[in-house]
């Protein structure tokens, strides 16, 4: 018998408009909805709903409804929703009929899918906590397990995240970290907080490897994962499988059979006797065995599994320097426009568009930017990022 603990997250950023030089002073809005460009946050959130979203969701109610042993968790960022309510509706409805089954655990994280753990602890709390509400008021849930942004885990993140009252947290189990133990056990932070992470091979087959032409396997079929999951591990372990809900139509197309996969694959691991838990029933199942120790940031993201991705360049540092710097003045203005735009700026895709890095990493990042470059990303930011500073300005010369 082996057990699966199945975690997706959803996240749609607000896309920022092409942001000239000549905008600045305006004040005008950031975030783009014209349907004519690249950028629009209407147009992608309805190319992925059509693709990936309702599809995948469609499928998981009738998992849930026929086999009543399916169960699994998601995370869904706050502006995401803002979208799916404004974009398509229809999405929410969806997401609170699996609520209502009892079988899908809502995780909670930063409402704007920020960095705000490295940077403002403040920050940090107000983002968690307006998530939580959102959850509480959609989906009639208080979460208990935390999944901070791009899985970034520190030793310090985790001390308070169990401040604020959380059970868990997920985490990357990142090779350098583990150093060969297996990470399908609970792990504890230093401060004690129980840790749930991510077993990246065997989600990467799905997510990433599912239709790769080198693959010996290929097409990789529902026996052949299951099997390898079930003869691998001992009842004692779990498998944490942690994807994008995107790997699901957007970045494994429909037609490389990646639903029918996930379709067959659910039946056969509970025919053969294996079992799906949920994030918080895994904890209170299972101790921690070790300690998982970093004072320096992980995540999920690119080979290295570090915080590169959207801080490692001068681009990148520069840009999230001067964003929470602005914090102090944008809190002190009590303008909420002005609040949550300052915090939808603070969205880790528009850094992860200024990286600079090559090889497979840097397609990956090209793949997901709208921008021709990662300095185009930057330019087009810091334009925002200074009309905001106007904004602030003038805010305070009239209070």
């Amino acid at each position: 018998m082996s057990n699966i603990c199945l975690y997706f997250q959803i996240h749609q950023p607000w896309r920022l408009k092409n942001y000239s030089i000549f905008n600045i002073g305006t004040g005008g809005d950031y975030f783009e909805t014209d349907e004519k460009t690249n950028f629009d946050n209407r147009k992608v959130m309805n190319k992925v709903a059509d693709k990936s979203y309702r599809p995948m969701m469609n499928l998981l109610l009738k998992k849930l409804e026929s086999n009543p042993d399916f169960k699994f968790a998601l995370s869904i960022t706050g502006v995401a929703i803002e979208q799916m309510q404004n974009f398509a509706p229809d999405l929410v409805e969806l997401l609170q009929k699996m609520a209502e089954t009892g079988r899908v655990e809502f995780l909670s994280e930063t409402y704007y899918h920020s960095l705000s753990s490295l940077y403002s602890t403040p920050e940090f709390f107000q983002q968690v906590r307006k998530h939580f509400k959102l959850m509480e008021q959609l989906f009639g849930q208080s979460p208990k397990v935390f999944r901070n942004t791009e899985l970034v885990y520190t030793n310090r993140v985790a001390e308070i995240v169990s401040q604020m009252g959380y059970k868990g947290m997920l985490a990357e189990g990142a090779g350098k970290i583990l150093r060969g133990r297996r990470p399908t056990h609970v792990y504890a932070a230093p401060c004690g907080l129980p840790l749930l992470l991510k077993h990246y091979q065997l989600s990467d087959d799905i997510a990433f490897r599912f239709s790769e032409s080198a693959r010996s396997e290929k097409p990789l079929t529902a026996d052949t994962y299951s099997h390898w999951i079930s003869s691998s591990f001992s009842p004692e372990e779990i498998v944490n499988l942690f994807m994008d809900f995107e790997t699901f139509g957007e970045h494994q197309w429909e037609d490389t059979g990646i639903f029918n996969f996930f379709d067959r694959f659910v039946d056969k691991f509970v025919e053969t006797g294996n079992n799906f838990l949920l994030p918080m029933e895994a904890l209170k199942m299972n101790r921690p065995v070790d300690i998982f120790d970093s004072s320096d940031p992980v995540s999920w993201a690119d080979v290295d599994r570090d915080i590169t991705a959207w801080r490692g360049n001068e681009l990148q540092y520069d840009s999230l320097a001067v964003i929470y710097e602005l914090e102090k003045g944008v809190m002190k203005s009590n303008d909420e426009k002005l609040i949550d735009d300052w915090r939808k700026l603070q969205t880790s895709d528009h850094y992860y568009y200024m990286c600079t890095k090559w090889s497979n990493d840097g397609d990956v990042h090209a793949y997901f930017s709208p921008y021709g470059s990662p300095y185009n990303a930057y330019v087009n930011f810091n334009n925002a990022i200074s009309d905001l500073k106007w904004r602030l300005l003038a805010v305070n010369k009239n209070g």
